[in-house]
């Protein structure tokens, strides 16, 4: 219940239904002026991850506090622009190369190649332009091997042995290597930041041409209570040491990216579910919450045993005091549709301490605005993908997204 009172869950719930997504504009805005705030030593571009959350109106509210947006597909960029972004405002970084690239860059879009085929494909449409390249310079910095974007794990980018290579295709095609990415994961301490900082810069100084480095930027959120999240400041101040360095021997003072997008959004969403029943499966079993969300609106601890919050809401009000310890599982029919597995481990099962439920009570999972409406089990089973409302700065709730119908749903298939 980081930005929602029991009362405007309640209200929430009677407007819209469940299950429902709810995001805070207020939450969104700080987080982006904190982002905005990374200390650089020659000036800084945060742009936006919206693969974390795609939705046109969450879009407009982190674009309006001056963030540029990372779209990981021509798709992506396509509806960053239909959502009112400037074109020379979006980078696409993909692995797969879109379609449509020739149009999305004439229309102002910028390219970031991300392996060497992608850069030999856009000097063939573009030869003598500027372009990024995404290169893997060895190491990451992820919590776990699924949030690791680099090292040699990882297939993003180019791998960082591979420079002559790129420098061939920049001579092939007369391009210009401006701008140079390497998305180092999602952890958070400073040190091994630096360390692939470190490795980054080596490789920026064989591109003459770069003034640009984007470091990615996936820091780690706090979503439970005991959990740290990265400390940007700290992360950014241990990095001027290299920036400054680096202008100093090579005469170039490289303006600083970086591209967050679960930093800014995951605790700015929960979404609020319905209890639709208790059961248990006796003395030596477990008790178990049911809900009507689960994978279909929330797919990471299906996926990889990612831990959320949840909140046992009185439907009428009252205060309860009784607790129990609970397993709360979703309504799909598939025995991995659990909200509470062991951390880490999507097959173990944690129970967690909650407020007695009621059929009829709202189930409130925090830390949902990242990777959870984008990243969904959605329409499995049939269940209609949730509805999304935004709270405004004033508190008033409005619809961002409305809830799919059966025939939305359906709309695609052809029975002959």
């Amino acid at each position: 219940m980081s930005f929602l009172s029991g009362d405007q869950a309640r209200a929430i719930r009677a407007e819209f239904g469940t299950p429902v997504y709810v995001y805070d504009q207020r939450t969104l805005e700080a987080s982006a002026r904190e982002v905005l705030a990374f200390p650089s030593a020659f000036g800084l571009t945060a742009r936006y991850a919206m693969k974390a959350l795609p939705t046109a109106a969450i879009i407009r509210v982190l674009y309006e506090t001056g963030l540029h947006i990372d779209a990981s597909s021509g798709f992506e960029a396509e509806r960053a622009l239909r959502a009112g972004v400037a074109p020379d405002r979006i980078q696409i970084t993909a692995q797969e190369l879109p379609k449509d690239l020739k149009d999305l860059v004439e229309r102002g879009v910028l390219f970031n190649a991300c392996s060497l085929r992608q850069l030999e494909a856009y000097g063939q449409l573009f030869p003598g332009r500027e372009v990024s390249v995404r290169i893997n310079p060895g190491l990451g910095a992820g919590h776990n091997n699924r949030t690791n974007t680099s090292g040699p794990s990882s297939s993003f980018g180019i791998w960082h042995e591979k420079l002559d290579q790129v420098l061939a295709l920049q001579r092939e095609f007369d391009l210009r290597l401006t701008r140079m990415h390497a998305h180092i994961g999602s952890g958070g301490d400073p040190e091994v930041w630096k360390k692939c900082a470190r490795l980054t810069l080596e490789a920026a100084a064989r591109l003459p041409d770069v003034t640009r480095l984007n470091l990615g930027g996936g820091f780690k959120v706090a979503r439970l209570p005991g959990e740290a999240s990265a400390n940007l400041r700290e992360i950014g101040e241990a990095l001027l040491p290299d920036f400054e360095a680096f202008a100093a021997q090579h005469g170039r003072e490289l303006h600083l990216e970086i591209e967050p997008g679960t930093y800014l959004v995951a605790n700015a969403g929960v979404v609020l579910a319905d209890v639709i029943d208790v059961v248990d499966s006796g003395a030596e079993g477990y008790a178990f919450i049911k809900t009507d969300t689960g994978m279909t609106e929330i797919l990471r601890p299906t996926l990889y045993g990612a831990q959320h919050p949840i909140e046992v809401v009185p439907a009428d009000g009252d205060e309860r005091h009784g607790e129990g310890d609970y397993l709360v599982v979703g309504h799909c029919c598939e025995s991995g549709d659990s909200l509470t597995p062991q951390p880490g481990d999507p097959e173990g099962l944690r129970p967690r301490r909650l407020c007695q439920p009621e059929p009829g009570d709202i189930v409130v999972i925090g830390g949902a605005g990242a990777y959870c409406s984008a990243l969904a089990g959605k329409n499995y089973n049939s269940f209609p993908e949730a509805p999304e409302v935004l709270v405004r700065r004033d508190g008033t709730a409005v619809l961002i997204r409305q809830r799919q119908s059966l025939d939305q749903m359906l709309i695609n298939e052809r029975t002959s």
